[in-house]
């Protein structure tokens, strides 16, 4: 176990908080979720340590954590970078040592193989963000490779070994019972984001945003769409992956990896922001846009139509041309480009991180008051 690389200042006066250790990685959107939860829940009276897997956090990275928590990088991979379930062996029994450290009241967990073998006696919630399986069956359209099947069994055994289990969406919920069956205490808390003040005048440009490697972003019908868009089309994010992954990006305008302040400035001045995902559990990135007042072009898949039916275009994912098509109808008429973005801001604002932090807030308590355990010891 690495050390604590930081703490927030508390005040000693007053009652103490309720702890919460909560995993995370500095990869992908779990950092953002996580922060802008554990903010939001400290005004509700708990504290974080977090533990963090995979990758190291970047210096912005970790100066924001330790505003927020102490932050503690874990020398144990992410499950879907682990090389074979061996790589995992160590993970319970890191996280049972630090909840036991820290004297943890709760345990919040990002990724549910993780909670798969832990023995603790207080709650344990797991949040599905994504995962190989439902991966596999969004982007190839088929099972998980039989030399992956251990992440399968994993993710099953964490959802056993849970007092409660979350999903980000209605859509990714069904995804998790249709590969994985039936489970116990499932329900769906949305994800939430801050809007962007948007004052500024939009600029005749497509933003998008993501993890350009991930086949499941889908960044290559993007690219091949921005050859035949009549704005530019900015593309923000990695394109090369922890395990070799590489896009290459030849039409669109590729920044790279920005900070998060730096994408949602772009955000703020993009008068169009797409997403070509094949796969989403929730999409952070569109519901930034949309509070940032940005019209909305995104893959017709079932989750955006679950959250963005109505008040965005949608294009068929594999399409280059048809989302080529949609970013030019939206270019080429100001009303209904207005008109989509003036929709998203509106309905942008059911899924705020008050809201968020207010659900999982009151499953929190009832975790804590129940003094479930489920049978891990």
């Amino acid at each position: 176990m690495a050390e604590a690389i930081g703490a927030a200042n508390g005040n000693s006066t007053g009652p103490q908080p309720r702890r919460v250790l909560m995993s995370l990685d500095a990869v992908g959107g779990v950092w953002r979720y996580a922060m802008d939860l554990a903010s939001a829940l400290r005004e509700q009276g708990f504290s974080f340590v977090f533990a963090g897997f995979g990758p190291g956090p970047s210096v912005a990275q970790v100066e924001e954590a330790q505003r927020l928590g102490t932050l503690v990088w874990l020398e144990a991979p992410l499950d879907w970078t682990a090389q074979n379930e061996a790589a995992l062996d160590g993970v319970p029994g890191l996280i049972a040592a630090l909840a036991e450290e820290h004297q943890v009241d709760l345990v919040h967990l990002n990724l549910p193989s993780q909670a798969y073998g832990l023995k603790l006696d207080v709650p344990v919630l797991v949040v599905s963000h994504s995962c190989v399986v439902t991966w596999f069956a969004a982007v190839r359209n088929g099972p998980v490779p039989l030399d992956w099947h251990w992440q399968q069994r994993l993710n099953r055994g964490g959802f056993d070994h849970a007092d409660a289990v979350v999903a980000p969406s209605e859509t990714h919920a069904d995804m998790l019972r249709r590969s994985y069956g039936p489970i116990k205490g499932l329900q769906v808390i949305y994800n939430g984001a801050h809007p962007t003040p948007s004052e500024i005048d939009k600029a005749e440009l497509v933003f998008a945003a993501g993890r350009w490697w991930d086949d499941g972003k889908n960044g290559r019908v993007l690219d091949e769409a921005a050859e035949h868009t009549v704005w530019p089309v900015v593309m923000a994010g990695a394109n090369s992956g922890p395990n070799g992954q590489f896009l290459a990006i030849e039409h669109a305008d590729h920044r790279g990896e920005l900070t998060h302040g730096g994408v949602k400035a772009l955000m703020a001045e993009a008068a169009i922001v797409a997403s070509p995902s094949l796969y989403e559990p929730f999409g952070l990135a569109p519901l930034e846009a949309a509070g940032a007042r940005a019209a909305l072009v995104l893959a017709d898949i079932p989750t955006y139509r679950e959250l963005w039916d109505g008040v965005a275009l949608f294009a068929g994912p594999h399409d280059p041309k048809a989302f080529a098509d949609r970013i030019n109808q939206l270019a080429g008429d100001p009303a209904l480009r207005a008109d989509l973005a003036a929709k998203g801001q509106e309905r942008a604002q059911r899924f705020s991180v008050a809201a968020q932090a207010g659900a999982m807030g009151e499953l929190y308590r009832q975790l804590l008051s129940a003094g479930a355990v489920a049978g891990r010891a």
